[in-house]
């Protein structure tokens, strides 16, 4: 059963997803970019197109959302899988994005819209003005690049406003299947918080909790900023991107302390609380 590790862009998904595939997959608990490639992300072009679905056509992929999931289901119905998306949890021409029968459960990352903002702009080179607006639109997308490298960017993933998407993956905290983490108490109390993650997946899984001391000992070291950011320098990472002039945009370029919510023009910051407000007190960012 599916495992949503859910997020709105440049909110910290990337952190949990190198957490937990350390932890889950490799032997010593030790970092490095491979080991992320065993999350996968959803919608991506090549999980539909190896399940026969018509991928030149938007709607067809959005028609198959379930049956696609029923089929990585039922590939092992006793296995646990993580699956990262930025999708908000709505329904697209009244088609589901996902259901109780096929997901275990939901962890949702959320992060100060403030601090996404920056990350988000670099990451994608577009103004804050403009992705300070994106974040506000509630039919906003991701993805449609056509020529992009990287496979899961091709593909449209419709994430909505900011604040539609962390509303929207509520849902499944009717049902006690959802654990909300704060990106920023990942930063400040890794360890706890990560220890936390378990918990919540032993919890859905039924299964005996035992912390790997090892691992979690390798991994909490192996996944800081600074060791990601001179293994990007060093090997690369795929889900970098490039300028208009080729050129590579880092991934890991700003750390938690140097994108500071303070930093922002005092338009867009103004613009955000306003418009975020509810949200971010709820959250405790304002």
């Amino acid at each position: 059963m599916i495992i949503w590790l859910a997020s709105y862009p440049k909110s910290g998904n990337t952190l949990l997803r190198s957490m937990l595939s350390t932890y889950f997959f490799t032997k010593d608990g030790k970092f490095n970019f491979d080991t992320i490639k065993n999350i996968n992300q959803f919608p991506d072009f090549k999980l539909f197109e190896n399940y026969g679905v018509d991928i030149s056509n938007p709607m067809e992929i959005v028609r198959n959302y379930i049956n696609v999931q029923k089929k990585i289901n039922q590939k092992d119905k006793n296995a646990i899988r993580f699956i990262k998306t930025h999708s908000g949890l709505s329904d697209i021409n009244g088609h589901q994005f996902t259901n109780l029968n096929n997901s275990l459960g939901a962890i949702y990352v959320v992060r100060d819209p403030r601090s996404v903002v920056k990350s988000y702009a670099n990451h994608n080179q577009m103004s804050l003005e403009r992705v300070s607006d994106r974040m506000l639109e509630y039919g906003a997308t991701l993805g449609g690049i056509k020529n992009s490298n990287n496979d899961a960017d091709r593909i449209f993933t419709y994430v909505n406003s900011w604040s539609s998407n962390y509303e929207s993956w509520k849902v499944f905290k009717k049902f006690d299947r959802y654990l909300l983490i704060k990106y920023e108490d990942m930063i400040k109390n890794k360890k706890s918080v990560f220890i936390s993650i378990l918990e919540f997946i032993h919890k859905l899984s039924k299964a005996k909790f035992i912390i790997d001391e090892k691992k979690l000992k390798n991994l909490l070291k192996t996944t800081s900023f600074e060791y990601m950011k001179n293994l990007e320098k060093e090997k690369g990472f795929e889900e970098s991107v490039k300028t208009k002039d080729d050129e590579d945009v880092t991934f890991f370029k700003y750390g938690p302390k140097a994108n500071n919510p303070e930093t922002l023009p005092t338009k867009i910051k103004t613009k955000l609380e306003i418009s975020l407000k509810k949200e971010m007190e709820e959250l405790g960012y304002l």
